[in-house]
């Protein structure tokens, strides 16, 4: 599996090419100052190149690491963190390699933490993939120029994100040079699983083993949902007519679960436990992703946390992520392809 050690000498590679690139080409005229950013509560003004970043909410740190720059402050890590240090492993190996001192850890457990954030006296806040209310963002504004999500909370996309962050940063073409290596690391990967291309995936979140009378799911308006179109999954019509425009999941009645009959894998967070009570549920027992046992279950660690890809994360479990989609849609083997989005 790559590891991060790799990401210095491909990022420099990479950048020769996207500059000669059309997408390069675009990002190097969005380094000039002032410089504007369009988003979902307006445009943000940015005067000159931040030398102090900030960032909040989930992922966005990962952006200034990855292109080589500590953050002053960032997020605490709320799920996922085996250790308790509040730093996932694949950011604690970047902020190893490049020896700087640990960021201050901002805990969202409440919301913001606006004063620590203030206390980092930041140049620019970081927050393209975040859930910011307009109260947030005017608040946080009052500190430093803020970048916010472009359309909806929680939907914006891995290569937004890196997009959206590096410009913020004063790095856009680093940001799409960064974009490329990952597209290439997944190309690469989803290259070894053909079984993969044309099946259909649904992201349920997270399942009560004593209630399963409601089906909870992730839209196509979600960065877990639009990661299987880059591993060669297609999002199942009944999904894609269940996802209401702008909310990033969404609901509906067990009884209904007949509409996901066109899931030909179910990705979801739990243990034998879930799936053994899966099984027993009379109504999710007929659905067919979990009759075939094409179920991949998500736990509470790296596996789980990066299966919601994020500009670092996406490296670090790449290999082990498509395996078990790839197990998943073997064991589907005998179903059609012909779902679409």
């Amino acid at each position: 599996m790559p590891r991060l050690s790799r990401f210095l000498a491909p990022v420099l590679t990479g950048l020769l090419l996207a500059l000669s690139a059309s997408r390069g080409a675009q990002a190097e005229g969005m380094d000039a100052y002032p410089l504007t950013i369009t988003h979902a509560f307006g445009t943000t003004t940015i005067n000159s190149k931040p030398e102090r970043v900030a960032t909040v909410a989930w992922a966005n740190h990962e952006v200034p690491l990855a292109l080589g720059v500590v953050p002053v402050g960032m997020a605490r890590a709320n799920f996922g963190d085996d250790d308790g240090d509040g730093i996932l492993p694949w950011n604690r190996e970047r902020l190893d390699e490049l020896g700087g001192a640990t960021p201050v850890l901002f805990d969202e457990g409440d919301g913001i933490d606006f004063e620590a954030v203030a206390a980092t006296r930041p140049d620019v806040i970081l927050a393209a993939y975040s859930g910011l209310s307009r109260s947030d963002y005017e608040t946080l504004s009052r500190i430093a120029p803020v970048v916010a999500f472009p359309e909806a909370p929680w939907s914006t996309d891995w290569r937004a994100t890196i997009r959206l962050d590096s410009v913020g940063m004063g790095m856009a073409a680093e940001g799409e040079a960064l974009i490329a290596r990952i597209e290439g690391e997944i190309a690469a990967e989803v290259a070894k699983h053909p079984q993969l291309a044309g099946k259909s995936a649904m992201f349920v979140t997270h399942l009560d083993t004593t209630d399963l009378s409601t089906v909870n799911f992730y839209t196509t308006h979600d960065a877990r949902v639009r990661f299987f179109g880059d591993l060669g999954l297609v999002v199942p019509k009944s999904v894609a007519e269940a996802s209401d425009e702008g909310r990033f999941a969404g609901s509906t009645s067990a009884e209904r679960i007949d509409a996901f009959d066109d899931v030909d894998i179910l990705v979801t967070y739990g243990g034998a436990e879930l799936m053994a009570a899966m099984k027993a549920n009379p109504l999710f027992a007929h659905m067919p992703a979990v009759s075939n046992d094409a179920v991949v279950l998500l736990g509470n660690n790296a596996l789980g946390t990066a299966a919601n890809p994020t500009p670092l994360s996406i490296s670090w479990v790449l290999g082990d992520y498509v395996a078990e989609l790839a197990g998943a849609a073997g064991k589907d083997a005998g179903r059609s392809n012909g779902q679409s989005e």
